[in-house]
């Protein structure tokens, strides 16, 4: 008998251990199917809605945080998930403006800023400026008034979109060098910061900046490799996202087309890989899609 009541006792706690795990993957990623090697939309009907523009989707290191920005009528703002007790809430808008867009969110490597560009003025003036990169922190639940990022990285023209390695070096992508007459001249720089100071921002080489529009780059945590939007000749739409690896001296192998099973006649953009490094995240046709992060390996 007490054989029997340990044995179901040792099942019980089998069975207990299997619902958890079971809970937790059926919720990571807000519960979506996982994507196999061909993209998927994701979150149809929460987050990728058929009236509106979602972009710029990213999730916190350890998977319970989700933001993503959205487009109205030519004004972006930034919305928040989180995973609760098992649940994860529904959206909300924690960033907005009557007047100004916030958009490309991006957590810092230690989570507790959240980075962001937008057009607002930096003092003073009610009149729009050129997009700057600009953070809030983290204050408990909340988050602190925003704070730009500061004349190291912010120029009197364009920053777009910020991504960090784990040492929290700063990449991003700026028109502050482009001719005046070719002021879609993105390119992407790269700034490492020491004791929450970024230094000045360097342009990344040939083999990834070019005469072309490079901008919205996501840097792999280890800076083994960078996806990235260009808009070149070889492209398949309005801008499709390229791929490049770090070599072992140091360098950059020349970007690659990341090619149709990706690219299409529209515009990807917003490239993220979660943490785990299983799925890559981005934008595409107004909508978010995610694909098995694998593909990147396609290209190695």
């Amino acid at each position: 008998m007490m054989k029997l009541v340990l044995f179901v006792l040792i099942l019980l706690s089998q069975i207990k251990a299997f619902a958890q795990t079971t809970i937790k993957s059926s919720t990571a990623y807000l519960g979506e199917t996982p994507p196999g090697m061909t993209p998927v939309k994701f979150a149809p009907g929460v987050i990728s809605l058929p009236d509106q523009h979602e972009f710029g989707s990213v999730f916190s290191r350890d998977g319970h945080e989700c933001y993503y920005a959205v487009d109205i009528k030519g004004r972006a703002e930034i919305r928040y998930m989180q995973l609760k007790k098992g649940q994860w809430t529904k959206p909300v808008t924690i960033l907005t403006d009557p007047l100004f867009s916030y958009n490309d969110p991006m957590l810092s490597p230690d989570q507790n800023r959240l980075y962001f560009i937008s057009d607002r003025p930096v003092v003073g003036s009610a009149d729009k400026k050129d997009y700057d990169i600009w953070y809030v922190k983290r204050k408990g639940d909340r988050w602190s008034a925003p704070v730009n990022a500061g004349k190291a990285i912010n120029s009197g023209r364009h920053e777009y979109y910020v991504s960090f390695s784990n040492s929290g070096t700063m990449y991003f992508s700026s028109n502050s060098h482009a001719n005046e007459k070719r002021t879609d001249n993105f390119d992407i720089y790269a700034a490492s910061c020491v004791n929450d100071e970024f230094g000045q921002p360097v342009p990344l080489p040939d083999a990834i900046n070019t005469v072309a529009y490079e901008a919205d780059v996501f840097v792999a945590g280890d800076e083994s490799y960078l996806i990235f939007c260009a808009a070149r000749a070889d492209g398949y739409g309005a801008g499709d996202l390229y791929i490049s690896f770090r070599k072992r001296d140091g360098t950059w192998t020349n970007a690659k087309n990341m090619g149709d099973r990706i690219n299409t006649p529209g515009h990807e953009l917003c490239p993220f890989v979660t943490a785990d490094g299983k799925y890559l995240f981005y934008t595409s046709s107004r909508d978010i899609y995610w694909i098995d992060a694998r593909v990147i390996d396609t290209f190695r």
